[in-house]
């Protein structure tokens, strides 16, 4: 294509910026212009890569990010457009990074209050250099059918509307971004469409100005008429007199400076753009419309006369043969974001997972229906949570006590049990703290802290079938099963545990009773007889007094089999423990104790001196 397009149907660009609804909206008008490919090859997001995953129709894809412009382009060495969403202190400096490549012809630049002077080098530049800037301070511009900039035109039912998918015969320029929308929708009910749209930006010092644009769409043979709005302030309509006068310009044009009101308004007030201003008679709106009606230009009365003259425009165009309209095409559907039709009312989604324990979507997050800051003022501590969490109750004082002394209890019992001594294994290894925590959580089960959960089974078992504990022993002797719960290597009747002392008495003083210990100690005179040390142990004690205590709060015979049933109550031994697998892990990281050998004197090396041979 001739230098005078800036974008064509494989347009693709960079988008400098972490702007994803940005890049969304670009690969929406694609499919909707029906492009083969999206325009957004990549993102420019200096703090970090990756990519953006976002829709081309109803296909998601990848869209990858990069750290930097270089990386990009070496990635992407057809794309010639960078839209920049920079901030106003940075968007000079990567503008004019992008125009010093050989790669970048044309960019965008969006940020408003860029430096005057930072603009006019970044102008000087690109002109020297032959490349098109677009902004600052301009919501971009189009070619319909192929490619637009960011966030212009608007919503895709806009894009739609106005018909910016398929090319027309009109090259429509403005300072204004948001009175683009509103020529695009004019030009699309009084006309064949828009060809290409520019909104040059409304900063006193743009780098490409409504004269540049008009001169490329007079060299533009698509191009049958044009159509510009303007703004009080400035000279910029002075320069497309003098063109017209010098005959650059020649085909039909429309044009109307808006600001006519500022009349009626204090002098020197300033309308939206930093250079809608008046400072003088001849910038002002009403003066530079007067020129350019003597010059030749086709300007209404008022702007409510616009689409009349661009409609009369148009129809003696295609009376003389200038235009011929083509047939409308029908464009295909884009479908609607999720988020969006959710907001409206439009979808409905069953959900992929239920919680009824918190919810995090409000301003706060709640545990079971009570904000984080109410559970702090509460002082419930750390058992009050589990309560909240666990339980789905707000439990009290004493069942929250009772919580956190069992954690303070099985919080840890030495390096050597299998937990402990795998977790320091591990972290001698080298391993981090998730993978040295894992490896001595997956040793807890039926030997190994897991005797909680079965203790607790056993015992209701008895309770509940009203079992003589003396036939309770005998019917688990029978079935050969070790009762869970009982036995410890080194603890008596003699030499008893002082931590399932302390439980005990915790429980019988606050519970509201404890049926399932006082079976426990009455199973525990009974296999006590036949040897001292099958006492009822931590483990043991742990999930009998929960089984009490949930009990007193309340639950049912079929919610408590349940809780046993998923497991409940080892999960207070995993968390207890963790704390003191956590630090054996702190410990052997101070100590930067070495890698791990078992000693061969303590392995029984008990290898044949050949193998079997099998014939």
């Amino acid at each position: 294509m001739e230098w005078y397009e800036l974008f064509t149907p494989e347009t693709t660009a960079f988008i400098y910026g972490n702007q994803n609804r940005a890049g969304q909206r670009m690969l929406d008008f694609d499919y909707l212009s029906g492009r083969k490919t999206p325009s957004v090859v990549g993102f420019i997001t200096p703090t970090g890569g990756g990519y953006h995953t976002m829709f081309w129709g109803t296909r998601e894809v990848r869209i990858p990010r990069y750290k930097t412009l270089e990386e990009a382009m070496a990635k992407h060495p057809e794309a010639d457009t960078m839209v920049n969403f920079a901030s106003e202190r940075s968007c000079a400096e990567t503008t004019m990074e992008a125009l010093e490549t050989d790669q970048i012809r044309t960019i965008a630049m969006i940020a408003e209050g860029v430096p005057q002077r930072d603009v006019r080098k970044i102008a000087a530049l690109a002109k020297q250099k032959g490349k098109w800037i677009i902004g600052p301070a301009t919501v971009g511009g189009l070619k319909a059918g192929s490619f637009k900039i960011g966030n212009a035109a608007g919503t895709i039912q806009n894009i739609k509307d106005t018909k910016l998918y398929r090319p027309g015969s009109v090259g429509f320029v403005s300072v204004s971004g948001g009175l683009s929308n509103e020529g695009y929708n004019i030009v699309s009910r009084n006309t064949d469409g828009i060809y290409e749209g520019i909104a040059v930006g409304g900063d006193v010092y743009p780098a490409s100005t409504l004269l540049d644009h008009l001169l490329r769409y007079e060299a533009n043979p698509n191009i049958k008429m044009m159509v510009s709005l303007g703004e009080l302030g400035g000279r910029s309509e002075y320069d497309i007199i003098d063109a017209i006068n010098e005959g650059k310009l020649t085909k039909p044009l429309v044009m109307w400076v808006t600001g006519t009101v500022a009349k009626m308004l204090p002098s020197g007030v300033q309308f939206g753009h930093a250079g809608a201003k008046s400072d003088s008679e001849d910038t002002s709106a009403d003066a530079k419309n007067a020129a350019l009606k003597a010059a030749g230009v086709i300007v209404p009365e008022s702007f409510d006369d616009y689409a009349e003259k661009i409609k009369e425009t148009y129809d003696k165009l295609v009376a003389d043969g200038t235009i011929s309209p083509a047939a409308e095409p029908t464009p295909p559907h884009v479908p609607m974001d999720y988020a969006a039709a959710k907001s409206q009312g439009m979808v409905r989604k069953p959900t992929a997972f239920i919680s009824t324990i918190c919810d995090e979507q409000g301003d706060q997050h709640t545990y079971c229906g009570i904000p984080i800051d109410k559970v702090i003022e509460k002082d419930i501590g750390l058992g009050g949570v589990i309560g909240l969490l666990w339980f789905k109750k707000e439990i009290p004082a004493y069942a929250a006590e009772f919580i956190e002394l069992v954690l303070q209890i099985v919080a840890d019992h030495g390096p050597a049990v299998s937990g402990a001594h795998n977790t320091i294994v591990t972290a001698r290894a080298g391993k981090g703290l998730i993978e040295s925590i894992i490896s001595g959580i997956v040793t807890i089960g039926p030997r190994f802290g897991g005797a909680v959960n079965g203790a607790a089974e056993h015992f209701t078992y008895g309770v509940e079938n009203e079992m003589d504990p003396k036939d309770f022993v005998a019917a688990m002797k029978k079935k050969n099963v070790n009762i869970q719960g009982i036995g410890h290597r080194i603890h008596s009747v003699e030499f008893p545990d002082l931590r399932v002392n302390i439980m005990a008495d915790f429980a019988k003083k606050h519970f509201k009773s404890t049926p399932t210990l006082d079976y426990a100690m009455s199973v525990q005179d009974i296999t006590t007889r036949k040897k001292n040390t099958l006492i009822l142990n931590v483990d043991g004690c742990i999930g009998v007094c929960f089984v009490d205590l949930l009990i007193s709060l309340g639950y049912s015979k079929e919610e408590i089999k349940e809780m046993v049933d998923m497991g409940f109550f080892n999960a207070f031994f995993i968390i207890g423990r963790t704390i003191g697998f956590m630090g054996h892990y702190f410990d052997q990281k101070r100590l930067k104790t070495p890698l791990y050998r078992h000693p061969w004197d303590d392995i029984l090396y008990d290898v044949p001196d050949e193998p079997e041979k099998v014939e």
